[in-house]
């Protein structure tokens, strides 16, 4: 089993951590967005969008996070992290589907202004898409808020495929307005807590510091 990533990616990073907390050892190959890896003709036959991660598996050759961690749970027979139950597998796969739609784009949007595009050398932040960014957070991260209180998790009384998946863009929780947010920090702080998480995280910045800071700064209670 082989998986196509680059670790800085929240994408990545869940599709890693999925890995880690089933005890999966697939072989990780490196794909260097900022060398062009993703254009070269060798991965465009795995994936023609062009895009990671990918997951090769004895000649089966799946991309998009959220199919592949679903196959990695479904195949190692995880029922915690990925419910058989109709009703509770709807429930996780709804999140997945709302990060998809709603809350990747707004993160996405803040990160790729105030991170990526120097990482690209591609300029500065652009004022308008800084402010879309921030107040489609705004909107997203409230509903997040509202749910988790009263939850330890998203969807059960246990880590599931949904934590993984909504969490992963809290890796750069500093480049959001996310100190408002009480329940999601406490929610963030559990997920990247675990084992599993935290060997899916890159060696920099360390997540955990950031994220404790913006609790603290938010007058969160430790749980």
């Amino acid at each position: 089993m082989k998986l196509h990533v680059a670790p800085p990616s929240p994408r990545a990073i869940r599709v890693l951590a999925v890995a880690h907390h089933l005890g999966l050892d697939p072989d990780v190959v490196p794909v260097d967005l900022v060398g062009g890896d993703q254009r070269k003709p060798a991965f465009r036959a795995l994936n023609p969008n062009g895009k990671m991660p990918v997951l090769e598996d004895d000649g089966f050759v799946l991309w998009e996070s959220n199919a592949i961690m679903q196959y990695l749970a479904a195949k190692a027979g995880d029922r915690a992290l990925w419910p058989s139950e109709p009703r509770r597998q709807a429930d996780v796969s709804r999140w997945q589907c709302w990060e998809l739609a709603h809350w990747g784009p707004a993160a996405g949007t803040l990160v790729f202004e105030r991170f990526v595009k120097a990482l690209f050398g591609q300029g500065g932040p652009t004022p308008s898409e800084v402010e879309r960014g921030e107040r489609e957070f705004h909107q997203y991260a409230a509903v997040l808020d509202l749910h988790l209180r009263q939850r330890e998790w998203l969807a059960g009384d246990a880590v599931t495929l949904a934590d993984m998946t909504v969490g992963s863009w809290l890796v750069y929780a500093q480049h959001y307005p996310v100190e408002p947010y009480r329940e999601v920090l406490r929610w963030y702080d559990r997920l990247q807590a675990l084992p599993a998480w935290r060997k899916a995280l890159p060696l920099a910045p360390p997540p955990a510091r950031q994220a404790s800071a913006a609790r603290e700064a938010a007058g969160a209670t430790t749980i």
